[in-house]
């Protein structure tokens, strides 16, 4: 069985195609940190006009994927430290209090958490960073639902682009902590399922820390 990742069956517009290859290109790393983007090769690219390629500039600049540059154009910005370090201070927050609310509800461990893990599992032997990241964010996002705060989870998919961004630099800085995070993930499964307040809240603290390796290397 494969557990479904945030699909949806809804037609896109030209403006959100465009945002998506491009976000896409840049979580990847196939659009580096640096490179300018062209408007009419990612129309051309993409199969549209160029006006959904500004729209979707914009978007882009807004969540910090690209910087737009006064008679230069779009820039693919850096991940930075202090962003990895702020992401993963917001998801402690949200992902602390909905596992923390499962365990004092008896609720146990969300059905496909088990699953999303093997996945994920997969994807590491196979060195498939993106797709890592985009099952990782699954699996959190699956704690974060479970909850039931819809609020709380339409603030967690805030972080969505930026979380699974962030996510394959820091696996492609140091790959071998794959084995590591498979671990922890296996332990917060079973903190939920045995509704351990106290387990979960130490494991996901521990899961959500920057690591200074990888901090140094992004400077």
């Amino acid at each position: 069985m494969t557990v479904a990742v945030d699909g949806s069956d809804a037609p896109q517009s030209a403006r959100d195609r465009v945002y998506e290859w491009v976000r896409d290109e840049i979580i990847k790393g196939a659009l580096p940190a640096g490179r300018f983007l062209d408007e009419a090769w990612i129309s051309e690219l993409v199969g549209t006009s160029r006006t959904p390629v500004r729209e979707a500039f914009h978007r882009l600049n807004s969540e910090r994927f690209i910087d737009l540059l006064p008679r230069r154009g779009a820039q693919v910005r850096s991940v930075t430290a202090r962003e990895l370090e702020e992401v993963y201070a917001s998801r402690r927050l949200i992902e602390g209090h909905a596992a923390r609310t499962l365990c004092l509800a008896n609720a146990g461990a969300p059905s496909q958490l088990d699953e999303l893990a093997s996945q994920m599992e997969e994807a590491g032997r196979a060195q498939d960073w993106f797709t890592v990241a985009r099952l990782d964010r699954a699996f959190h996002r699956s704690i974060v639902d479970a909850n039931g705060n819809s609020i709380l989870t339409e603030l967690y998919d805030a972080l969505r682009s930026r979380q699974q961004r962030v996510a394959v630099r820091a696996l492609q800085i140091r790959p071998q902590r794959v084995p590591e995070i498979d671990r922890q993930h296996r332990a917060i499964i079973a903190a939920l399922a045995n509704n351990d307040v106290d387990g979960v809240a130490a494991l996901l603290e521990e899961h959500l820390r920057p690591i200074p390796e990888i901090t140094a290397a992004l400077g």
